[in-house]
């Protein structure tokens, strides 16, 4: 079914982005609900940070139209685009801090731009922001440079979310965590989403957008080749099949929709070689590379 403009938080429409003689997305098409977890998924250097930073305006385009809360970008004037870009809170990959602040200033730094409110209330705001990602009053007084990665993303985070955005952007927002700190931050995303917040990730994690992300899309050659959700995905181009363990301690994989599987496990059950059974689906990862025709790594 076709998203209206009133489901639709952002829309891209034939959208042509290259830098010299590189086309790097090319007539890429991709609509996002308002309320979802929407994973962009593809290999690293293809494209997902380039399409990110075009939806909010740090990289120009050839052609396409984009439109944010139903406002066409391109008809807007100055005071309007102010008007939208806060209404969106953005994670970039590295951060992206003010060194020459300390993390409590950072995220000050959108309110004092947008709000009209006291020093007192600032700081109220900040340490609110501060402990929804997990950080410390304390931990407001360093600087970007004393922080370590995974603390990093969080303050990041949290000027993100300064201004109570309808849309959160987050380019790869787990990537070089630790297993503690990324898991951490998955849980912070799923509070935003539970909160009715749009969120826009970039990712080339396969099992963060599998348990994240509410619809995924497949960017290869520059188009998304692919979106719907994680299940459906898996279902239409992965193949199911069984894991069996025999009692010679043998493993043997049937396809489910091969001619003989069913044959071929009902023998095996029926001599008693059976030792353990278990069915299996195709993974994200895999469906990637059928419909792409490369892994994540190339």
């Amino acid at each position: 079914m076709a998203t209206t403009v009133e489901q639709s938080a952002i829309s891209v429409s034939d959208l042509m982005v290259g830098f010299g003689k590189k086309i790097v997305l090319d007539h890429l098409s991709l609509e996002v609900r308002r309320g979802e977890i929407l994973g962009l998924v593809g290999a690293s250097g293809g494209g997902k940070s380039v399409l990110l930073r075009t939806i909010i305006g740090l990289i120009p385009k050839r052609q396409g139209q984009i439109e944010i809360m139903g406002m066409e970008l391109d008809k807007a004037d100055p005071r309007e685009i102010r008007m939208i870009g806060r209404r969106w809170g953005i994670l970039f990959q590295q951060g992206a801090l003010f060194s020459s602040l300390t993390v409590r200033q950072n995220v000050q730094f959108p309110m004092r731009e947008n709000l009209e409110i006291s020093d007192s209330l600032l700081e109220e705001l900040a340490t609110a922001k501060l402990e929804m990602v997990g950080l410390t009053a304390e931990d407001g007084n360093k600087f970007p440079s004393e922080l370590s990665g995974g603390m990093t993303k969080r303050a990041a985070l949290a000027r993100a979310l300064a201004l109570d955005p309808e849309i959160v952007f987050l380019d790869e927002p787990t990537r070089g965590l630790d297993p503690v700190v990324g898991r951490e931050i998955r849980r912070l995303i799923v509070d935003m989403s539970k909160q009715g917040v749009t969120i826009f990730l970039t990712t080339h994690y396969m099992e963060e957008a599998d348990q994240l992300c509410d619809r995924v899309a497949f960017l290869s050659e520059g188009r998304i080749v692919a979106l719907d959700t994680p299940d459906n995905l898996k279902a239409a181009h992965g193949q199911q099949e069984v894991n069996v363990t025999l009692t010679n301690g043998e493993c043997v994989r049937l396809a489910l929709d091969g001619e003989d599987a069913g044959r071929e496990l009902q023998q095996l059950l029926s001599n008693g070689h059976v030792k353990t059974l278990h069915s299996a689906e195709a993974t994200l990862e895999e469906v990637f590379i059928e419909l792409a025709g490369r892994r994540l790594s190339e």
